[in-house]
């Protein structure tokens, strides 16, 4: 991949994007991973006005860290850069406390994703308050392949810069770019659980894995049992979250019926 020209055609795409929407910039939350990291860099390179959220809950110190980091090294690059740090932990908990007890597994996912919608909430907010667009950081193989994100959390944007980038390319355009090490070798995790678990703990497979799976189009009884068990990671994932991927379906009434 070429890194500079990749970076340089976002930046672009991100500038005409903004103009033609009309809007004053744009907001995103930055969460001490290589995706937020890389697309704060990129928004923060159009010049215009960027707005950067730092919103924990519950959350690891370490990841808190690099997102301080992150943006104060942003801040020190770009003057164009400003910065908010929302603890959220409180509002979720009070969440939490109105809700009816339950003893249903499903609870825990259910707050999980709870805790993605609360911070795409609040991102609204800022881009109302603004006029600004919302930023997202999904990345190809998190968005297109597995479905690894939260519909209507941090899938709820205005447009995705790094959507058509697989994470490996993802930690090319980084290093391009300078992001901070810390990020640069962090496990890669969604943050979502209050504790370290990775991305790979959660899924089974590593994403250089989940990237060949997406792209094998061979004879699956020619695989070894590692990419035999790999493939059947990816293929279960990608269907149990293709309505994430694709648009709501709309009930389209017959014509002689209106």
């Amino acid at each position: 991949m070429k890194a500079q020209a990749v970076a340089d055609y976002i930046t672009d795409w991100l500038y005409n994007y903004n103009q033609s929407a009309k809007t004053n910039g744009f907001v995103i939350g930055v969460s001490g991973g290589i995706d937020s990291a890389v697309t704060s860099t990129l928004v923060a390179r159009t010049g215009l006005p960027v707005l950067c959220l730092e919103m924990p809950i519950h959350q690891s110190i370490d990841q808190v860290n690099r997102a301080m980091d992150h943006i104060e090294w942003l801040k020190l690059n770009h003057d164009n850069v400003q910065m908010e740090s929302i603890d959220l932990t409180k509002n979720f908990d009070s969440f939490i406390e109105a809700l009816p007890a339950t003893k249903l597994d499903s609870r825990d996912m259910a707050l999980v994703n709870a805790r993605a919608r609360l911070r795409m909430t609040t991102l609204y907010y800022f881009a109302a308050l603004n006029g600004m667009l919302v930023a997202g950081t999904g990345n190809k193989i998190e968005d297109f392949g597995i479905g690894f994100f939260t519909k209507y959390g941090d899938g709820g944007v205005d447009l995705s810069p790094i959507a058509d980038l697989k994470k490996t390319e993802v930690y090319a355009l980084g290093k391009e770019l300078g992001v901070i090490e810390s990020i640069m070798t962090a496990p890669p995790t969604d943050g979502l659980w209050g504790d370290d678990r990775t991305d790979e703990d959660q899924i089974g497979a590593t994403y250089a894995e989940l990237e060949w799976a997406m792209d094998f189009e061979g004879d699956v009884e020619s695989l070894s049992a590692r990419q035999k068990e790999v493939m059947a990671i990816y293929t279960r994932l990608h269907r149990a979250n293709k309505h994430k991927m694709e648009p709501i379906p709309v009930c389209k009434i017959p014509s002689d019926l209106k």
